[in-house]
């Protein structure tokens, strides 16, 4: 069930968003000790989000090959080519462009199962395709940066910082929460405490975006300006993944559920996955870490959206 906190979660982070923005405002030279605070908090919501992954359904994920080679083909091949072709439209800034890059390349692994469950789509798919996305896109979200962003090897990331960054930020999380399943999976009631674990998601990100709100509010103002050109980029990704979810599952042939669940696989990304790559760039390169939560909250608003038309669009006559 989805708990009454998810159904909301839109407008918990919008307020939790607009509070940053006042608190980080009133600081001054303070916000330096919430810019602090992100990393440890990002490494808990990461645990829980990780958590929810059952990476014991990679093998079951290849039951459904037809929606597994779908989903597969969608997010790492149509994708990456619907984000190259808006490269121009983002603008020449590499700061903006490694943060948009970093953002669009990689699917969700959290919410969309939410939002899958919301719009009535097939939640046991999505979940079976949680992990594979996951792997795929850390395999993957390097070479996409390297084709489209040569530069980000060459100054901007450096390789010691990219590895640091994944191994206490990616890698730790991830490693816990796998064994917290194996651990759980031996004790009576651990698939209830995984659940329970679950719920502290919302709560985690409504945090996580308070404090890149209020350590981040200075980049902010002095980026506002940047800000519409980013929102029609981030609209005009959430159109096309739209008609990519949508035509993608009527092509080979989806039934309405495993069809709708491909459509918020494809809409929905993976910012706070990536924001601690986003945060281990140079000063100077900051404004990545605002390219990506704003996409954030550009997607919360489009899959309000979604909501609506996905079921309108796959209707559950369709045979």
């Amino acid at each position: 069930m989805v708990s009454r906190l998810e159904r909301h979660q839109v407008w918990v982070y919008l307020a939790a968003i607009l509070l940053g923005f006042g608190v980080g405002l009133g600081l001054d030279d303070g916000a330096g000790a919430l810019d602090v605070a992100v990393r440890p908090t990002l490494v808990a919501l990461l645990f829980v989000t990780f958590a929810q992954v059952r990476f014991d359904r990679l093998r079951t994920a290849a039951a459904d090959v037809r929606f597994l080679a779908t989903a597969v083909a969608a997010n790492f091949v149509v994708v990456p080519v619907v984000v190259w072709g808006l490269l121009p439209v983002v603008g020449p800034d590499p700061a903006v462009r490694l943060g948009v890059l970093l953002v669009l390349l990689a699917p969700c692994t959290d919410w969309f199962i939410t939002f899958t469950h919301l719009a009535r789509g097939d939640t046991g798919r999505a979940m079976t395709l949680m992990p594979v996305n996951l792997v795929l896109q850390l395999a993957l979200l390097p070479v996409y940066l390297w084709l489209m962003h040569g530069e980000v090897f060459d100054g901007i990331i450096s390789i010691g910082s990219a590895t640091g960054t994944f191994a206490t930020l990616i890698l730790l999380p991830l490693v816990g929460a796998w064994g917290a399943q194996r651990l759980l999976e031996r004790t009576a009631g651990g698939p209830g405490s995984l659940e329970r674990v679950g719920t502290l998601a919302v709560p985690l990100v409504a945090v996580v975006v308070f404090l890149v709100a209020a350590s981040q509010v200075n980049v902010v103002t002095d980026s506002l300006g940047l800000l519409p050109r980013l929102g029609g980029v981030y609209v005009a990704f959430a159109v096309a993944a739209l008609l990519i979810g949508v035509v993608g599952g009527r092509l080979v042939g989806l039934s309405p559920g495993p069809a709708r669940t491909l459509v918020f696989s494809v809409g929905t990304r993976n910012s706070f996955v990536v924001l601690p790559f986003a945060l281990a760039v140079p000063d100077a390169y900051g404004l990545a870490v605002v390219v990506v939560v704003f996409q954030s909250l550009v997607e919360l608003l489009a899959m309000v959206a979604y909501l609506r038309v996905v079921p309108w669009l796959l209707p559950d006559r369709e045979v």
